[in-house]
C-alpha cells in the first residue's frame, strides 16, 4: 500500500469527530541538539497545541518538569513563565515514559512512585558523575582532567525521574573514531548496570530499567541492545535510568483511558491505571484494550514519532528492529487493526539537526526499517521538525476554524 502524502493525512483528518494525536516531542517538533539545554520551541507550534486541546496529546522519554523540562522551553517560546499556567499552554500528556503526568495548566504528578525510589532518583545524576570520572581517563587519555571534568558534567541530565547520560559531547572528542565511539558506548552499558546494581543492594531491584536509545530492540533477556556507533551514524547516545513501567507502549494506554473518561464520562481501565499497573507485553496491552473498550468509542489514533530502527543481523538471517517510538507506533497500528479504524503512523526526519541519524531523503530508509517490517510508516515528513509544524498548524487551524461534527 502506497504511502500517503502530508496533504493526504491532511484531509483525511480534518473532519474527523474523535481524533487523538499522539506525538514524541524531540526530533518531532524541535531539532535534535547535542546540548539538551539549547533546544527551542516554536511559539506558533505551541498555540497550535493548545487549538487542539482533547485531541493531542505527547508521549516522551523526556521530562515536562526541571530545569531540563519541556515547560521551560514553553515558557521561553512564549516570553513569559506565568502566561502558560495562566492560559493551559503547556504540553498535556506523559513524559519520561509514562510515570510523569501533565495537564495543559502544568498539573503535575508521578502515580505509583514510591519515596525510596524517588530519592535514589536525587542521589543518581551525583554518582553518574562520578563514575564516568572514574572510567572516562582509560578511554580519552589525551584529555585533560579538568577537559574530563567539563564534559562529564555535561553529559549527565540530571532529569527527576529519568536521569541520563548523553554521549553527544563526548563524542565530540574522538570524531570519526567509530572503535573510540563503540568503547565509550560499552563504558556507558557498564556504568548503567553498576547503578542497577546499587539500587538492587538497597532494596530496589525491581524498581528500575534502562533505555537505550537509538536501541536495535531487546535481546533474549528483555534488555534493549546498543545501537553500536558505525560510519555517518552514531548509533546509541543516551542511556536513560527509568522507573520501571516507563514504556511509551503502556503511557500509549494511559492516554486512551483519559481520553475516554473524557469523552464517555467513565475511565474503562480504572481512575488509578497508571504505567507501573499495567502489563508491559504488547500482546498483554492489546488484550487489555480489547477487554475493557467497545471498538465504536475508540479514537482515530495518529502516532507521529522519529526514532525508529533496523538493521539487519550479524548472521544475516532476521532483523534487529528497535527505536523508542517503535512499541507504541506498534500498537497503536495494532490497536487499529482491531477496531476497523485507519490509525495513521506519521515518522519525522530527525537527521536534520546536530546529532547522526539516518535520514529519509533517498527514500530507501535504510537504518530505519525493512521490507519484512511488521511496521506500516503511512506518512514521512522527510523535511523534519519544520515541516511537521507547518503541517501540525494548518490543521489545527483548519479544525478551529471548521470545528469538527
Amino acid at each position: 500500500m502506497p504511502r500517503l502524502t502530508p496533504d493526504q493525512l491532511f484531509e483525511e483528518l480534518s473532519d474527523v469527530d474523535d481524533l487523538l494525536i499522539v506525538q514524541d516531542l524531540d526530533g518531532v517538533c524541535m531539532q535534535l541538539v547535542k546540548d539538551p539545554l539549547t533546544r527551542r520551541m516554536d511559539p506558533n507550534y505551541v498555540a497550535a497545541v493548545a487549538a487542539m486541546d482533547g485531541a493531542f496529546a505527547v508521549l516522551t522519554n523526556g521530562e515536562h518538569e526541571g530545569r531540563r523540562g519541556v515547560n521551560r522551553l514553553v515558557e521561553k517560546a512564549l516570553g513569559d513563565n506565568d502566561l502558560p499556567k495562566r492560559e493551559g499552554r503547556y504540553l498535556p500528556g506523559l513524559a519520561a515514559g509514562g510515570v510523569q503526568l501533565q495537564d495543559r495548566f502544568g498539573d503535575l504528578s508521578h502515580p505509583g512512585v514510591s519515596p525510596a525510589e524517588m530519592a535514589f532518583l536525587a542521589a543518581a545524576p551525583g554518582r553518574m558523575e562520578a563514575l564516568l570520572m572514574d572510567r572516562l581517563p582509560a578511554l580519552l587519555s589525551d584529555v585533560g582532567m579538568e577537559e574530563l571534568a567539563a564534559v562529564a558534567k555535561a553529559a549527565v541530565l540530571d532529569t527527576q525521574v529519568s536521569p541520563t547520560i548523553n554521549l553527544n559531547g563526548i563524542f565530540a572528542l574522538v570524531p570519526d573514531d567509530v572503535t573510540g565511539q563503540q568503547a565509550l558506548q560499552t563504558m556507558l552499558s557498564d556504568l548503567m548496570n553498576q547503578l542497577l546494581a546499587e539500587a538492587a543492594d538497597q532494596g530496589l531491584e525491581d524498581s528500575f530499567f534502562l533505555h537505550v536509545a537509538p536501541n536495535l530492540g531487546r535481546d533474549a533477556q528483555g534488555h534493549e541492545r546498543i545501537k553500536p556507533a558505525a560510519s555517518g551514524d552514531v548509533g546509541t547516545t543516551d542511556i536513560q535510568f527509568m522507573l520501571t513501567g516507563s514504556i511509551k507502549e503502556a503511557g500509549l494506554l494511559v492516554l486512551l483511558n483519559q481520553h475516554i473518561q473524557r469523552r464517555w464520562g467513565e475511565a474503562p481501565f480504572g481512575d488509578a491505571f497508571n504505567v507501573r499497573t499495567a502489563p508491559h507485553a504488547p500482546d498483554e496491552l492489546l488484550a487489555l484494550v480489547k477487554d475493557r473498550i467497545p471498538a465504536e468509542r475508540m479514537p482515530l489514533l495518529v502516532g507521529v514519532g522519529d526514532t525508529v530502527t533496523s538493521t539487519a543481523s550479524a548472521d544475516g538471517t532476521g532483523w534487529l528492529r528497535g527505536g523508542s517510538d517503535r512499541g507504541f507506533l506498534n500498537l497503536l497500528q495494532d490497536l487499529g487493526a482491531w477496531c476497523g479504524q485507519p490509525n495513521r503512523v506519521v515518522l519525522v526526519d530527525s537527521s536534520h539537526g546536530e546529532v547522526d541519524r539516518p535520514s529519509h531523503a533517498d527514500g530507501s530508509l535504510q537504518g530505519i526499517t525493512d521490507p519484512e517490517d511488521p511496521l506500516r510508516i503511512d506518512v514521512l515528513m522527510p523535511d523534519g521538525p519544520e515541516q511537521y509544524i507547518a503541517w501540525f498548524r494548518q490543521l489545527s487551524q483548519h479544525r478551529a476554524v471548521a470545528p469538527v461534527r
